[in-house]
């Protein structure tokens, strides 16, 4: 069997998220933001458990070093507030503009990056960050 290359994966990813906001949205009209991020958190830690436990029967151990658990640490406490205040969001707001404004989070990353990681950022995609920041202004209105 063809290993699938990281196009696959992204595409798929874009599928798994598109039905995952588009469930969220669904959620909220039967119970409230907290209730379905305490469910939605227990079906993670099932599909967690399912995906890691063969790694462990092989002799995998996570790596460690400080600066990588925290920084990993980090990234799940930002990704999980980030979750929880879309359920907010999902629940008052319309699912095509939570969606499309909360998709926008690269941003975040780029400016990031660009500042503290000292990547570059090329005129083309300096446009495509103002067009991008230019919609969140059109669609929150």
């Amino acid at each position: 069997m063809k290993m699938m290359n990281w196009f696959t994966f992204a595409i798929i990813s874009l599928v798994l998220w598109g039905f995952w906001g588009f469930f969220y949205k669904i959620a909220t009209n039967y119970i409230d933001a907290k209730s379905i991020f305490i469910w939605s958190t227990i079906s993670g830690l099932i599909i967690t458990i399912i995906v890691i436990a063969p790694f462990f029967f092989t002799g995998f151990r996570p790596e460690v070093h400080a600066k990588g658990i925290t920084f990993a640490m980090l990234g799940g406490i930002m990704g999980t507030l980030g979750a929880l205040l879309f359920l907010f969001s999902m629940k008052l707001g319309k699912a095509s503009v939570v969606v499309t404004i909360t998709a926008l989070y690269p941003i975040i990353t780029i400016i990031l990056a660009f500042f503290i990681l000292k990547e570059t950022i090329t005129l083309k995609q300096g446009i495509g960050i103002l067009f991008a920041l230019t919609a969140v202004g059109l669609l929150a209105k």
